[in-house]
């Protein structure tokens, strides 16, 4: 019996430090980035921190009840799609260098350009949201863009290192195709171990400025959020980013529950003309690291943003709400509020110096 139980301790040893060492799951902070890691103000016991207390859940709830309904529990018969989501396969090759768009690439993945530069953040372009097929795979519809559809790039743009925003197929693939990559502290683990030389990486933490191509300068800023690929949590950073072009100023959100930083980075960096924000895959379990559409709004008053580009929902079920309960309450309180959301179609092209532009409820069809 012993002889059974110690077989099976090291058979699930070994499988695990098999599959914890795939690619997929990327590398680990050492040497001059790891220095640099522990010098840094945000880096406090071994973990990065947020602005403010964070805990994973919200008080009244507990982890083994949130994860048993998530995992177990009933669903709603609309946490998925039951028809095919629409899109638009456009051709992200024949977009002109003077045309400044915006293009909705699923979930938070999405193709920007503007001032004659070209930027992709956070492409997930596989089949499935997950180190693993046949786990968290894409609604029928929302997967049209692959990685071979992925332009040459002149910067790739990562938010925070978990799998749903950093997929390390699509990452690799478009290597070749990659003039820079603007990544948060940490994370360039992961991009050298799958070929990314470190004379390709802006990897800097909240407060770090940097000047781009054509005049344009992103700035690190922070977001309410958490890390991680591995074992540990939160030994990568996480960020928003503020785009100040020539012609206009970009606010990308990544994923962030609401906080003060908002209404900060709106003080310093605002108005904005556009804020992409994170709207979908909420609960009030979660409300401290994503944001309630009500949040959503909040947020783009406190950043003094004319346009909120929501993102983040569509593609993956990663939350209990109905699949276009994100749309449905964003676009309501954004009439309520009087505030400007762009709602396009996966692969619809946003006319960043159009301002009047329209958009369809594609999510009630």
């Amino acid at each position: 019996m012993i002889y059974w139980i110690i077989t099976s301790v090291a058979v699930l040893t070994v499988t695990f430090f098999i599959v914890i060492n795939m690619k997929a799951f990327g590398g680990v902070p050492k040497g001059k980035r790891l220095k640099r890691i522990r010098q840094s103000k945000l880096y406090k016991k071994k973990q990065f921190r947020n602005i403010s207390h964070t805990p994973s859940i919200t008080e009244g709830y507990k982890m083994w009840k949130v994860t048993y309904d998530f995992l177990l529990g009933k669903k709603d018969p609309l946490l998925k799609p039951l028809n095919e989501i629409p899109s638009i396969r456009t051709n992200l090759k024949n977009i002109g260098k003077n045309e400044d768009v915006f293009i909705w690439l699923g979930h938070s993945s999405y193709y920007l350009q503007t001032d004659g530069v070209s930027f992709l953040i956070d492409p997930v372009l596989s089949l499935y949201g997950s180190p693993f097929k046949y786990f968290n795979k894409a609604f029928k519809g929302s997967d049209i863009f692959k990685p071979e559809d992925i332009p040459c790039i002149d910067y790739l743009v990562i938010t925070h290192d978990h799998f749903d925003h950093l997929d390390y197929p699509t990452v690799k693939s478009i290597e070749e195709r990659t003039g820079m990559a603007i990544i948060p502290l940490g994370v360039g683990a992961h991009l050298e171990r799958w070929g990314y030389p470190e004379t390709k990486l802006i990897e800097e933490e909240w407060g770090t400025e940097v000047v781009l191509k054509n005049d344009i300068k992103v700035a690190f800023t922070p977001a309410r959020h958490f890390s991680g690929r591995r074992v540990r949590q939160n030994d990568t950073l996480w960020s928003s980013y503020v785009l100040i072009t020539p012609t206009k100023r970009i606010f990308l959100g990544g994923d962030s529950g609401y906080d003060s930083h908002f209404k900060i980075i709106g003080e310093q960096y605002g108005p904005f003309d556009y804020a992409v924000l994170e709207n979908g895959q909420y609960g009030e379990a979660w409300r401290y690291i994503h944001t309630l559409p009500e949040d959503v709004i909040q947020a783009g008053i406190d950043l003094k943003a004319e346009h909120i580009l929501p993102v983040h929902a569509a593609k993956f079920a990663l939350a209990l709400h109905p699949w276009n309960e994100p749309l449905q309450k964003i676009t309501a309180l954004g009439k309520e509020k009087n505030r400007s959301i762009l709602t396009p179609i996966i692969g619809e092209v946003v006319h960043l110096n159009q301002s009047e532009q329209q958009f369809t409820a594609w999510w009630e069809s």
